[in-house]
This record gives C-alpha cells, sequence and structure tokens, in this order.
C-alpha cells in the first residue's frame, strides 16, 4: 500500500485513492487536516471544479487539486503553506462574487461551509463594484425541496447525486460561463425517493427542504446520534433536538449500512414522534363498557387481574401474545421471557410490509424483524389461526401491527375475546375492542439495540422524554409480571442488565449488548441466523 506524508503525518492507503480519499479513509478530512472542498463527496464521482482543495504537492511546479490528484507512494503533501492559503483566498473571493449578503435570514447560516469558509479565507471587503448576478429564488423543485438560485455555487453535488444515487436524473447544469445555473429538465420535478439528500449535501444555503426550512436555527439543536426505524434497513441518523423536541433526522455516515443517504419517507418519519395521535394516558374498559383514562398502575393492575382470572379459569393456555417488529431487542426478549413465564406457548410477531428497492428501502417496514427472528419469535399468523379458531380467550399486543399485516380481516376479530391488552405509542382500532391500553416510548425516546435486515445489530438512544407517562415495552411487560407474581419479574426494568442476559443466553447475540456495540453496530454472531434474516431484493428504481 502506498504512503503519503501530509503536513508531517504519514497515511497508508490503497492503490489508487486521491489525496482527499485518503485523508477521509484516515479520518484526518477536516479533523486535523483542513483542506476546504466544495464539489467533492465521498460517495459521489469526482467533479474538480471548484478548486478550493488545492494542496502544494512535493515535486509538482504548480498546486494540485486534491480530489483529483492519485496518491503516489513516497508523495509529500503541505495544505498550509502561504501558496496554499492565498489560492484558496482567491477562490473564496470569487465564489463571493455573486453571492448574495443575506446570512441573517438564510436557513443555512450556522452549518454553511461557504459561511464559515469565508471567515477563514475571506478578504475583508468586496474589491468589485458591479451589481450581483440575478437569479431566481424560492424555486419549487417539486414536493420536498425549495431552490435558492442565487445561493448556488454550481458544486454540482446534486446533479451528481441524482445521477448517481437513485439515477433518476432530474437535474442540470443549463447555460455556459457566467450563464450557469442548475435547472430541473423542462416539464420535470424533482420528486424522488431520496430528493432531500440534496439538501444535506448542498454545502450552502441553495438547497434546502420544505419539511425543515425556518423552522428553527440550527444552533440552537443538539445533534443526538439514533436509528431510522421507517423499515428494516436501520438507517443511521441524527436527531436535531431542542426543548425536548425532534424537529429533524439527518444521516449519519456508516458505510456499512447507510453510507451517507436515507430516503424521504424514513425521513419524515420523525413527525411519528410528537403526533397527535399518541397515547398519552392508559386506559382501562370499565363496567359499562366505556374505555375510560386511567393511572399507569390503575391499568397494570387491571391487565393483571383479568389475566389472572383468565388463567385460573381456563389456564394459561388461552392466552396469546404478539410481539412488534418496531420494539428493540430488549423489549422482544422481556416479552419472550414473559410469556414463558405465564405458561403460553401460543406467540408471535407482526411486521408489515410495503414497497421496496435495491438501494435503502426494504419491504419489512419495521427495524426489528430480523432481531424478533433471531429471538426465535415466528410470524403471528399462528396467533391469528388460533384467534379464528376459538382457542384463544386473551391477547397481549405490543402495538397495533397486527391489525395492519393483513393476518386479521379486521380488529371485530378479537371482539369476542375475553381480555385484550394492548401496549401501542399510538390510538389504534383497537381501542374498540381494548380492555387495557397502556402507553410505550417510541424508539427515539428509549435506549435499546435493533437488529436490521442485515443482522446488524445497532444502539438506540434516548433523545426525548415523552411528557407524560409511557415506558419502554419492556418495561412496561416487567411491571405487568411484577404484578401477577411470575417468576423473573420481582425487580425493577434495567435495559443494560437485560441486554446483557440477552447476550448471555441467545448465542446469535454472544457478546453483542447495548454497551458493546459501538457506532457502526455489530453483526449477529450466528451466520445462518445472519442469513436467514436478510430480505430478499425489492425491484429497481
Amino acid at each position: 500500500m502506498p504512503t503519503l506524508t501530509v503536513d508531517g503525518r504519514v497515511i497508508e492507503t490503497a492503490e489508487g485513492k486521491s489525496i482527499l480519499e485518503a485523508l477521509d479513509d484516515a479520518g484526518l478530512l477536516m479533523n486535523g487536516v483542513d483542506v476546504p472542498h466544495y464539489c467533492w463527496h465521498p460517495k459521489l464521482s469526482v467533479d474538480g471544479s471548484c478548486r478550493l482543495c488545492q494542496v502544494e504537492v512535493e515535486g509538482f511546479p504548480k498546486l494540485q487539486i486534491a480530489c483529483n490528484t492519485v496518491v503516489q507512494d513516497g508523495m509529500v503533501v503541505n495544505t498550509t503553506s502561504d501558496r496554499v492559503r492565498k489560492a484558496r483566498e482567491g477562490v473564496v473571493e470569487l465564489l463571493l462574487i455573486n453571492h448574495p449578503l443575506d446570512c441573517p435570514i438564510c436557513d443555512q447560516a450556522g452549518e454553511c461551509k461557504l459561511q464559515d469558509y469565508a471567515f477563514d479565507y475571506g478578504v475583508e471587503k468586496s474589491r468589485t463594484r458591479e451589481p450581483r448576478r440575478a437569479a431566481k429564488k424560492r424555486v419549487d423543485l417539486g414536493p420536498t425541496i425549495v431552490f435558492d438560485q442565487e445561493r448556488c455555487i454550481l458544486c454540482r453535488r446534486c446533479v451528481r447525486f441524482c445521477d448517481e444515487v437513485p439515477k433518476t436524473r432530474e437535474l442540470a447544469v443549463f447555460g455556459r460561463g457566467d450563464r450557469s445555473v442548475i435547472e430541473t429538465f423542462p416539464g420535470m420535478e424533482l420528486d424522488n425517493p431520496y430528493s432531500m439528500n440534496v439538501a444535506d449535501i448542498c454545502p450552502v444555503g441553495a438547497l434546502t427542504t420544505k419539511d425543515f426550512r425556518f423552522k428553527i436555527r440550527v444552533w440552537f439543536l443538539e445533534d443526538v446520534e439514533g436509528l431510522c426505524t421507517g423499515c428494516a434497513n436501520g438507517c443511521n441518523i441524527y436527531l436535531g433536538i431542542a426543548n425536548n423536541k425532534v424537529y429533524r433526522y439527518q444521516p449519519r455516515r456508516n458505510d456499512d449500512v447507510n453510507e451517507t443517504w436515507m430516503c424521504d419517507a424514513g425521513r419524515l418519519s420523525y413527525r411519528d414522534i410528537g403526533a397527535p395521535d399518541r397515547l398519552q394516558y392508559a386506559y382501562v374498559r370499565d363496567a359499562t363498557g366505556s374505555l375510560e383514562a386511567a393511572g399507569y398502575e390503575a391499568a397494570i393492575g387491571a391487565a393483571a387481574r383479568r389475566l389472572r382470572a383468565i388463567i385460573g379459569s381456563k389456564g394459561a393456555g388461552v392466552i396469546a401474545g404478539v410481539a412488534s417488529a418496531h420494539a428493540t431487542n430488549e423489549d422482544l426478549f422481556t416479552f419472550r421471557r414473559f410469556i414463558e413465564a405465564l405458561g403460553t406457548e401460543t406467540s408471535g410477531v407482526a411486521v408489515p410490509k410495503g414497497d421496496a428497492d435495491d438501494l435503502l428501502i426494504k419491504a419489512e417496514k419495521a427495524a426489528n424483524a430480523a432481531g424478533a427472528r433471531a429471538l426465535g419469535l415466528g410470524d403471528a399468523s399462528l396467533v391469528a389461526d388460533r384467534i379464528r379458531s376459538g382457542g384463544i380467550d386473551a391477547l397481549v399486543c405490543l402495538g397495533s401491527d397486527f391489525l395492519g399485516t393483513g393476518l386479521l380481516a379486521n380488529v371485530e376479530e378479537l371482539a369476542g375475546l375475553d381480555t385484550v391488552i394492548v401496549l401501542d405509542t399510538h390510538k389504534s382500532e383497537f381501542s374498540r375492542v381494548a380492555h387495557v391500553i397502556l402507553p410505550t416510548r417510541h424508539a427515539a425516546e428509549k435506549h435499546g439495540t435493533l437488529t436490521n435486515a442485515a443482522g446488524r445489530v445497532q444502539r438506540l438512544r434516548a433523545a426525548v422524554e415523552p411528557a407524560y407517562e409511557a415506558h419502554p415495552d419492556g418495561a412496561v411487560l416487567s411491571h405487568l409480571g411484577k404484578a401477577l407474581g411470575l417468576p423473573g419479574f420481582d425487580g425493577s426494568y434495567d435495559v443494560r442488565a437485560v441486554s446483557k442476559a440477552l447476550a448471555e443466553s441467545e448465542p446469535a447475540f454472544s457478546g453483542i449488548h447495548l454497551d458493546s456495540v459501538g457506532d457502526r453496530g455489530r453483526v449477529l454472531i450466528d451466520p445462518d441466523a445472519s442469513q436467514r434474516d436478510r430480505e430478499p431484493e425489492g425491484p429497481n428504481l
């Protein structure tokens, strides 16, 4: 492998890598070695148009662009010389000739690379007297993106993204020279399942999402690492948090999972966290048949009494459990222990399905179906069959996916059950038949791990707290188990202890727990389980 020396640092890199790629792979780019850049992106083709990444290479008479200069063994690079700095200052001055002076009202202010580099390399005052080039404002490019053309610096990242990632090719550069502009092709909109990524990769305030535009200044946001739970891919994300509220999802780089992208549907799923239909109270059906709000402890007590009465009269065999593929591995492990402690063998997991593609979007529209299968939970169709045959009198259900996966014709199939206990985050059709409803936490509100479609176990962190009493599914089941006096449920719920117990007892999760998975996750130990958890390929985009 060739080595190069950058500002006195020796770096080993793979054959054929550019200087920027070598720095990026070593984790040094803009993290110890500052080589400013606009057009280059680690997941897109090289454009070489902005010229900001010029560096001095020993033996070369002229400065070289680091994005398109291939490393040669023994190469010596200087990124901090006066010659390099002067070149950067010249590039930034040219970029600012036509750029509007609207940082105070620009939605990108605070995370704008032009703003950052202008501070580092910009001149104190403009040397031009000519008026700035007029361009379009607030162009509606499609359902998700607004374009301020006058702010565009023509880095062409957005054009290359549409060409190379979703391959939908809606954008192009029209005109020549100082009249060049980015536009959509006539009759086309920027409308593909990944369109909002262009706002992430735009280094200035030219492309912004309609969803986040002018909502909050970014310097008020704290970025918390998390996972998108919209499908089984488990894309790594940042949750933008302020005042205990999630304002946006943005992709977080993980080359093993989602590289630097995420789909629009997953990005907008943050709305579910603070949705108006969130369950804010526990509910208990009273003697008159009305479903009334109740305290959490009262609802746990009511659920325990109903289950205890059924076990006493008919035995635990008439109780069934349905798990949710949205629940964490720790929740599902507790669910399995709860079902086993009850003494019933009828259980399964309901997994919602939808569209898929060959890029990121998986057909399973829940984050942890693979984790459920690795824990031995089969399809909930067995539960549905037993309900229809009259062999079930009580149901403990996590979430409402059991109603939306086609396993039941409608919720009325559950109307004849003696007891229906539901643990859920949002209101659903279950309110028509449930006897006890207990509010639970969204994935953004709890700690735990999720297993994606490729068998990679990844970490969740609680980014926000619900404004009402709601607990993780595992904690609710632990409280219910304790109220029933079930063996193994006499202590308080500790997610880290549960995660370690899971890692110790399940071969596929051996050594894989909340504190060991790291930032990029770890793949299930059992290769057969990992292969079993992979989904079939989806259709081409």
